[in-house]
């Protein structure tokens, strides 16, 4: 796989889901990110430069997560790592997870969500 930045338990609130309650109101989301770049320039530079910036791949995430209002989480996670690879050419793949912490089911239910790989 290679080194890996990870980013985890990022919350976020959204509009995302078919039922009308999750049309009408946003909801807690969590993500985790795993974004595959080399890693060496940075360990032997220590400079920002010289790696991927995980602080604005957050703000990417969240622009996205809050100006798109998708019905299925699998849209979500598929415009994000699109994104992501896009962000840096350095990224050579994306593994997202996205998880609704309170799922609409009648069951005990902690999260519902899908993970996603996307390479170049």
């Amino acid at each position: 796989m290679g080194d890996v930045i990870e980013l985890r338990g990022l919350r976020l609130t959204a509009v995302v889901g078919v039922l009308p309650e999750e049309r009408e109101r946003a909801q807690p989301l969590e993500l985790d990110l795993d974004v595959v770049v080399d890693l060496r320039a940075a360990g032997e530079s220590d400079e920002l430069d010289d790696t991927v910036d995980y602080g604005a791949l957050c703000d990417l995430v969240e622009a996205l997560v809050l100006s798109d209002q998708p019905l299925l989480l699998e849209r979500l996670a598929e415009r994000i790592t699109t994104a992501v690879l896009a962000a840096d050419e350095r990224i050579t793949a994306v593994d997202l997870s996205v998880r609704k912490l309170r799922p609409p089911v009648p069951q005990d239910l902690a999260t519902s969500g899908v993970r996603i790989r996307r390479s170049r």
